[in-house]
C-alpha cells in the first residue's frame, strides 16, 4: 500500500477478519468467591491443567519518568493474600520504572480457556531473605545467569554474555552461588482485580473486585 500524498510505501495487513468465537463458558456472580485471591487460584489451578505453555507468565506494564508505558512478559513465581510475586534484576528498566513510580499492571490471557485476569497495584521489593529462599531453588545454570546479564543494558554480541557465564561459571566452581546484591523479587499488591470470561456475540463476562478499607467491593462491568 502508499501514502497517496507522499508516495511512500508502506507494509501491512488488514487482520479485521481474523476472529473466533469465545469458548461456551460463563462467569456468574453467585459463583465467585468472596475473595480475589481465592478465585484467582481456583482460575489458576485450571489454567494450569489445561494451558500447554507458561500458565504463569503475565504482561507487567510500567511506566518511565516521562510517563512512557513499556510492556514486557514475566513469570509469576508465587501469590498468597498478599499479592503476586517475581523476580528480576534490580537495575532493569522495570525495576528503575518501579523505584520512580511503583504503580503498575499485571495482565494473565488464557486463549485456551477465553479468561483474563487484570491487576492494577502496587510494586514493592521483596526481603533479601525472601529472595535468597526462592533463588537458592533456581537450576545452577539460572542462578549463574543472574549474575551474567546486565539487564536492558546494550552489548556488542551474544559472545559478551557467553564469555561472562564462563567466568562466573568458573568463579563459583564447586561452591554454591550466591544471591547477587543487585538481583530480587518483587511482590504487586493488588487494589484492583478483574476476572474477564470470553461469552459468545463478545457479550463478555467481567467482575472487578476493588480493595476497600475492610475487605473487597465486588461488580459487575459491562464488557
Amino acid at each position: 500500500m502508499s501514502d497517496s500524498d507522499t508516495g511512500k510505501l508502506y507494509v501491512g495487513m488488514d487482520v479485521s477478519d481474523l476472529r473466533r468465537s469465545a469458548v461456551q463458558r460463563k462467569l456468574k456472580r453467585k459463583d465467585l468467591k468472596d475473595e480475589p485471591f481465592q478465585q484467582f487460584e481456583e482460575w489458576f489451578e485450571l489454567a494450569c491443567e489445561v494451558v500447554q505453555f507458561d500458565p504463569n507468565a503475565m504482561s507487567m506494564c510500567s511506566v518511565d519518568a516521562d510517563n512512557r508505558p513499556y510492556t514486557r512478559t514475566v513469570l509469576l513465581k508465587s501469590f498468597d493474600e498478599r499479592g503476586f510475586v517475581f523476580y528480576t534484576n534490580f537495575e532493569s528498566r522495570k525495576a528503575r520504572h518501579i523505584s520512580a513510580n511503583p504503580e503498575v499492571s499485571l495482565l494473565f490471557f488464557w486463549p485456551t480457556l477465553g479468561r483474563q485476569v487484570g491487576i492494577r497495584g502496587t510494586a514493592e521489593k521483596l526481603s533479601a531473605a525472601e529472595s535468597l529462599r526462592y533463588f537458592a531453588t533456581r537450576p545452577r545454570g539460572s542462578q549463574l545467569g543472574a549474575w551474567v546479564s546486565p539487564q536492558t543494558s546494550t552489548i556488542t554480541s551474544r559472545a559478551v554474555l557467553k564469555n561472562k557465564f564462563d567466568e562466573i561459571k568458573q568463579k563459583f566452581a564447586n561452591r554454591e552461588v550466591p544471591l547477587p546484591s543487585f538481583w530480587g523479587g518483587y511482590r504487586i499488591v493488588p487494589r484492583e482485580i478483574e476476572f474477564w470470561q470470553g461469552r459468545e456475540d463478545r457479550l463478555h463476562d467481567r467482575f472487578l473486585y476493588s480493595r476497600e478499607r475492610d475487605g473487597w467491593r465486588l461488580e459487575r462491568l459491562a464488557p
